[in-house]
């Protein structure tokens, strides 16, 4: 008897030859399967009589073959499988290429479907490569109908995906909802059975909205669970009581050689707060690129230090951990700043020590700020007090993280943690933020500094590059530095986009006189490390870099970026990328390169030529549905979301009220143990903040 965890290797012929396929794929069990949810859909459900076909057009056809056989061209010889095909209104010839199993498939006499793009030559209608399925009692599979589309690797064919999942669904009645009735009362959704038979092979595209609402309803509910569970446990945590040094606090405003903008000064204010409260804080400080997170985070160092505690701050890489260092010392002049990485050691105090003796000061309290990358979690780290943890960039740093810092804070009570600060550069509507990140409190900054200059943005041709070149040229000479960036590493016909092995070779011709970089994913990280710092330090003028560099260094002497086939990224990805420049004094500029003219490209590019907020950039992404990374990294792979997306907003608010609803009434969703089971095999996998 089929199962849910029947092996797929279990199904038949098929299923033995596709196993160790879709095994790159996590599938496994009839249950996995059932769970591969279609990447789109084609809607071939319109069968139209051959009397009534028109050229061009996309159709099935329902027909009965009257003559079907194999032969060769006469020109290049190739095998031909050709077959007239009538349904009484009328007939038409039907051909297929390099196919000859085909004429041992279907025989004269069989009634066929037949889904493809209807073709017209000397002799009439007629159809080249269709999709073929034979008219059996059951409901067709493959044409004919609402046809799933599969995300599949090379060696998998859609009808042997399709196969696999027709039988799996006989089982489908055995998967467990977890999901409470009342709540699918409240919003309408239908039985998981239900849906997941639909969203494979939909009946009706009403029918397929409604399975796909639930699908989507069930990962975000899952999110939500966990984000309403994780503050609950949170609070009954103990933390360090740092209070409100407003004196000392206004003496390090005051010395900024700047003035706090609105939102830096409400953000901070929050945060304060925040670590006035015995229960640790858990807040996300989200700002556009370039507002000045690093100084609101700075306040709340200042307030911990001379509270008795250590603070903390974590970076995603050596070189980002590096460049807080040396702010963090300009600012915090009379206080004793550390820095670890793999590489490095030092203390403002001493400067560059060995790393056993940095640690020895970490524990007795002679570092007050420790700033490094992931090497601050190691096990040899030990605080003497630590207080304050920040991390940059909140979706590189997991619950595990986060534990070790807690073990190694040495805190006098077991359950107490320290408060923990996360900040991200990805602007994130409102929305979202309450949903995606709900087990956070926020706080904004978006607005730019003062005294920045706003970035010039222009869209141009691709036949206007050498213009593009030419200013770069005058720019360096002036002792600017410039961005290239590219969509792809190596170069691909397929796509016909620029790549950064190709455009870095071009310009190297262009540029004979200046020195190019190249960075791309595939470095190692030393190697990008190591180009970053010859970057910074101005040895090479002009960058290739893929997306690498979106949440990236602090590069105050670049000015210019070109982005190649900037259709291609979304809006808060290039906002990011403009992020890269404009950083110093001088006026910098960002040109598009813009190679696909369609209304949607033109309509994205334009909204970012003219708009240089990131927030409103963030709300124009939702607006085009899928085009551009909103949340990054925590988005694409990080939650480990099939069908649901962040921009399904509406569902998200359904799915947040419903979770805070039963959390509140049932914290531990005692009641609901296959729920309770699936929040936890969730926060297993997806690692969330």
């Amino acid at each position: 008897m089929l199962t849910p965890d029947t092996q797929i290797s279990f199904l038949g012929k098929i299923g033995k030859t596709a196993a160790k396929y879709l095994k790159n794929l996590d599938i496994l069990t009839v249950e996995d399967i059932i769970f591969y949810y279609p990447a789109r859909y084609d809607d071939l459900s319109q069968i139209v009589p051959i009397g009534q076909l028109e050229p061009w057009t996309t159709v099935t056809v329902k027909g009965r073959i009257e003559l079907i056989q194999n032969k060769r061209s006469l020109k290049k010889h190739t095998l031909i499988t050709e077959a007239i095909v009538s349904d009484g209104t009328g007939k038409m010839k039907v051909a297929w290429f390099k196919q000859p199993f085909i004429g041992k498939i279907l025989k004269n006499g069989d009634e066929i479907y037949l889904s493809g793009k209807v073709d017209q030559d000397y002799y009439g209608i007629q159809m080249v490569s269709p999709v073929y399925e034979k008219v059996m009692n059951s409901a067709p599979t493959h044409t004919g109908r609402i046809v799933p589309v599969y995300s599949l690797t090379d060696k998998l064919s859609q009808k042997q995906i399709r196969f696999l999942i027709k039988m799996s669904l006989a089982a489908v009645n055995q998967v467990e909802d977890p999901l409470p009735l009342d709540i699918k009362r409240k919003f309408n959704l239908p039985n998981l059975p239900e849906a997941l038979r639909e969203a494979h092979f939909p009946t009706t595209f009403e029918r397929l909205e409604s399975a796909r609402r639930r699908l989507k309803f069930d990962e975000l509910f899952l999110l939500a669970l966990r984000n309403e569970i994780t503050r609950l446990e949170l609070k009954k945590n103990n933390a360090p009581v740092i209070p409100f040094r407003e004196a000392e606090t206004r003496a390090f405003v005051a010395s900024l050689p700047f003035s706090l903008t609105k939102t830096q000064k409400t953000s901070a204010w929050e945060i304060l707060k925040d670590l006035e409260q015995e229960s640790p804080m858990n807040r996300l400080l989200d700002g556009d690129v370039g507002s000045g997170k690093t100084v609101v985070a700075a306040i709340a160092m200042l307030n911990t230090v001379l509270s008795g505690c250590q603070a903390a701050i974590m970076a995603p890489t050596e070189i980002l951990a590096r460049q807080h260092y040396e702010s963090l010392t300009q600012l915090f002049s009379n206080n004793k700043v550390g820095l670890l990485t793999s590489n490095f050691s030092y203390l403002s105090a001493k400067g560059e020590i060995n790393k056993k003796e940095l640690l020895e000061e970490i524990l007795v309290g002679g570092a007050e700020i420790i700033i490094g990358t992931h090497a601050l979690i190691q096990e040899s780290v030990k605080f003497k007090k630590l207080g304050l943890v920040v991390v940059d960039e909140q979706h590189r740093f997991g619950v595990d993280q986060r534990a070790a810092l807690k073990k190694s804070a040495n805190l006098e009570k077991t359950e107490a943690s320290p408060h923990f600060l996360t900040m991200t550069a990805t602007p994130i509507p409102r929305t979202l933020a309450l949903s995606a990140y709900g087990d956070l409190d926020i706080s904004v900054i978006n607005e730019q500094p003062k005294d920045r200059l706003p970035i010039i943005t222009r869209i141009i041709r691709a036949e206007k590059r050498n213009e593009a070149y030419n200013f770069i040229r005058e720019e360096i000479k002036k002792g600017r530095q410039a961005f290239v960036i590219c969509p792809l590493i190596d170069p691909s016909d397929k796509l016909g986009v620029k790549s950064v092995k190709e455009e870095y070779e071009k310009l190297q011709e262009i540029f004979p006189k200046l020195t190019i970089g190249l960075m791309h994913g595939k470095l190692k990280p030393a190697e990008k490390e190591n180009i970053m710092d010859e970057f910074v330090a101005n040895k090479i003028n002009i960058l290739v870099s893929t997306s690498v560099v979106e949440v990236g260094v602090d590069v105050p002497n670049a000015a210019v970026m070109i982005i190649e086939g900037a259709e291609r990224f979304g809006l808060a990805q290039l906002h990011q990328f403009r992020g890269r420049i404009g950083r110093g004094s001088h006026q910098s500029y960002c040109f598009t390169v813009q190679e696909n003219f369609s209304q949607v490209s033109t309509e994205r590019l334009r909204a970012f030529e003219t708009c240089r907020n990131g927030f409103l950039l963030a709300e124009k992404d939702l607006e085009f549905r899928g085009h551009g990374d909103i949340l990054g990294t925590r988005q694409s792979g990080k939650t480990d979301f099939q069908i649901a997306s962040f921009t399904d907003v509406e569902i998200m608010k359904q799915a947040r009220d419903a979770a805070q609803e039963l959390v509140g009434a049932n914290p531990a969703l005692l009641p609901f143990p296959l729920l309770k089971n699936k929040v936890e095999e969730f926060s297993a996998r997806a690692h969330l903040e």
